[in-house]
């Protein structure tokens, strides 16, 4: 069964792990660890299978929004409703904080994630144009308003 919970500093290993499976310009460890447990605007949630992280997903709350950072799931997790129960429990705190809405970009060709979100009642609402800079592949600017 997959479980939700906050993000500890004793996660940092696992989570680092998931990082480096999931995207061709992961962060660096340290900056993981200084978003997820030093910046006050952070929010960061942990998928587990048992003992086991599976994803993790983090949100800064900046003045009345929520901006998406990072959703991942390992590989050998993904389609089993982990990517599902991080956006929901973001959106979940989101409304708790009373944000009006949420945000975040996507690359043009990851389907997947764009699928994911669409579900969940994101719509696109723009372009950022060469964002991605190993790629200078665009991002779609994607939005749920709350």
């Amino acid at each position: 069964m997959i479980g939700l919970r906050p993000f500890t500093p004793e996660d940092l290993d696992e989570v680092y792990d998931i990082e480096l499976g999931s995207f061709s310009v992961p962060w660096t460890k340290q900056d993981l660890y200084r978003d997820a447990c030093m910046n006050e605007m952070a929010i960061y949630l942990v998928a587990t299978h048992g003992d086991k992280i599976i994803g993790y997903a983090g949100m800064w709350h900046v003045v009345n929004e929520g901006h998406i950072t990072n959703i991942a799931v390992s590989l050998e997790y993904r389609k089993m409703g982990a990517g599902q129960m991080l956006v929901e429990g973001l959106e979940q705190i989101a409304r708790i904080r009373e944000m009006i809405g949420i945000t975040l970009e996507v690359r043009m060709n990851n389907a997947q994630a764009q699928r994911l979100y669409i579900r969940n009642g994101y719509k696109v609402e723009g372009i950022r144009k060469n964002y991605y800079a190993d790629t200078k592949e665009d991002a779609l600017i994607m939005w749920k308003h709350l």
